[in-house]
């Protein structure tokens, strides 16, 4: 099943920083948050309804935990001579090829929660707003080399049309 979501034949996915999936299980601590201090809470009023509070947001910490771990391994990148390859996704695989020639600009964004865990976002624009593909989760040097890349093989690409 994987077959249309391998990597071209000789290269390998070129995987984003792993303080991707670190910020992502932040957020996710964070958010199991409220649920335990309910858990506690109940349980000054009812043992079992904290106990069972407290089990509901054990697995959900485990389940989101994993489930980041996948999403992390999912996500991937080729530079191949004429095109970008971008892949993501675990339960939902998503395979974006952007032609260099094709490129219209390249966005590079980082939000705060991003900056605070070293990561940068590259966007890459085209023609048709239905192709844009978007690498998540690089260092800012990655995601810098990377732009400059992509900006000079779109225009070298970009410069016959």
């Amino acid at each position: 099943m994987d077959v249309p979501f391998a990597p071209p034949p000789g290269q390998a996915w070129t995987s984003v920083s792993p303080r991707l999936a670190r910020m992502r299980r932040a957020l996710v601590a964070a958010s199991v948050i409220p649920l335990a201090a309910a858990a506690l809470g109940l349980a000054s009023a009812s043992r079992l309804a904290g106990l069972i509070t407290g089990i509901a947001a054990v697995l959900v910490l485990v389940w989101a935990w994993s489930a980041v771990g996948r999403n992390f391994r999912s996500w991937g990148y080729v530079e191949r001579a004429d095109d970008l390859m971008v892949t993501h996704g675990a339960m939902f695989k998503k395979l974006t090829v952007v032609p260099y020639g094709r490129m219209q600009l390249v966005d590079v964004k980082a939000g705060p929660i991003e900056r605070a865990f070293g990561l940068v976002n590259v966007k890459l624009h085209t023609a048709a707003a239905t192709t844009d593909a978007q690498v998540r989760g690089l260092s800012p040097a990655d995601a810098g080399s990377l732009r400059d890349r992509l900006t000079a093989l779109g225009e070298a690409h970009g410069a016959g049309l």
